[in-house]
């Protein structure tokens, strides 16, 4: 593995590949965390949930953490090994949906970062790039979106941006 800063953040679109370039920074080799947040409700969701385990192999441990996720990141992150979290974008939809308070748990979540004892990288999607949406709801969406990301982004050693497979680093802090 080469040496991973303490956080990074993966961003990019639906199938930009920004998971891929996520779990190669982590590198193949190492045994690593894998904090999932989707929960596989449809046979759709399922199969991507299957296509990311056969890409990930075996040498990556998962977690299945829909909500609590400070508090999963700590415990996790106890054994000393990298954890990739896949995906904010997937966890603020969780909440959303179970009534729970962003802005807090997005504080709880940064306030953590700094206590980690291994490398975290997180993935989320950008979705402030399109349309705006056309329901309250879907508006409310992203830009709760947006901040998370500006949030986690601006407690990030390093943020990636991932269009079409191409990594383009937007922050990178040296030791």
């Amino acid at each position: 593995m080469s040496q991973l800063p303490a956080v990074t953040l993966v961003l990019g679109g639906a199938r930009s590949g920004k998971s891929a370039y996520a779990e190669a920074l982590i590198g193949h080799a190492v045994e690593a965390i894998y904090l999932a947040t989707a929960t596989a409700d449809d046979d759709e969701m399922r199969e991507r949930v299957r296509l990311h385990q056969s890409r990930r192999g075996s040498a990556w441990t998962t977690i299945e953490e829909p909500l609590d996720l400070a508090s999963t990141l700590v415990r996790a992150t106890a054994s000393g090994r990298p954890v990739l979290v896949d995906c904010l974008t997937l966890w603020l939809s969780n909440l959303m949906g179970e009534d729970r308070a962003v802005e807090a748990e997005t504080e709880q979540l940064i306030a953590t970062l700094p206590r980690l004892a291994a490398p975290v990288v997180f993935v989320a999607n950008e979705v402030g790039l399109g349309i705006v949406p056309a329901t309250p709801l879907g508006r409310a969406f992203r830009d709760a979106a947006g901040r998370l990301n500006q949030a986690v982004a601006r407690a990030a050693d390093r943020v990636v941006f991932v269009a079409a497979g191409l990594p383009l680093v937007l922050k990178e802090l040296r030791a």
